[in-house]
């Protein structure tokens, strides 16, 4: 009839990983014409704060059932890009066996409730993952680092590591600090400069 009508979403992006994809669907169907105005989306806040390549594969929600769970890890596990996916509070602890089997010496930022008031970021190696002893609340995104840049387990700093880049940060250069911990350590180049640009 000849009118403007909005889809408007009060958490992320209308669409994307979301029920409203099926009006969308209908109005494409319908020959209805659809604008984009984005409003704010975990996928691409959730990257911009990671440090990982911007180069990255979204999988949006994971499936339900655990068999279904490892057939997706194992097709994830082999893109060498980052990765990005969706998964509720109450599911996350039962990832966190799987991940660990198939994204050994990766990174991982786990996101909960982006640009709401209780905004949190857990940061750490796959390999340090343990299940969460208090329940968490909200949405979740997980961001999973590129393959290539953690090739070797000696290229993953340990907490000696990041203690002393807290303490340099404030006082030099990300150029200098990667010259500085590189000297003493066979930690790869792209890594302290990642975790760096993150802090």
């Amino acid at each position: 009839s000849n009118k403007i009508l909005s889809l408007v979403s009060d958490a992320g992006t209308p669409s994307i990983s979301d029920p409203g994809r099926l009006l969308i669907r209908e109005c494409v169907d319908n020959k209805i014409n659809i604008f984009s105005v984005p409003g704010p989306s975990s996928v691409t806040a959730s990257i911009s704060v990671s440090g990982f390549s911007d180069k990255y594969y979204f999988h949006g929600f994971l499936p339900d059932k655990q068999n279904e769970i490892k057939k997706d890890f194992i097709f994830l596990s082999k893109l060498s890009c980052s990765i990005v996916f969706f998964i509720s509070s109450k599911k996350i602890n039962r990832i966190i066996d799987e991940l660990k089997v198939y994204f050994k010496d990766r990174e991982i930022v786990i996101c909960k409730e982006i640009t709401k008031y209780y905004e949190e970021y857990f940061r750490l190696s796959v390999n340090d993952l343990e299940k969460f002893k208090q329940k968490i609340k909200g949405e979740i995104t997980v961001v999973i680092s590129e393959k290539d840049d953690f090739k070797i387990s000696s290229n993953k700093m340990n907490e000696s590591d990041i203690k002393k880049i807290k303490k340099l940060i404030n006082k030099m250069s990300i150029k200098d600090i990667v010259k500085e911990i590189t000297l003493k350590k066979k930690i790869s180049k792209k890594t302290i400069y990642n975790y760096c640009l993150s802090l």
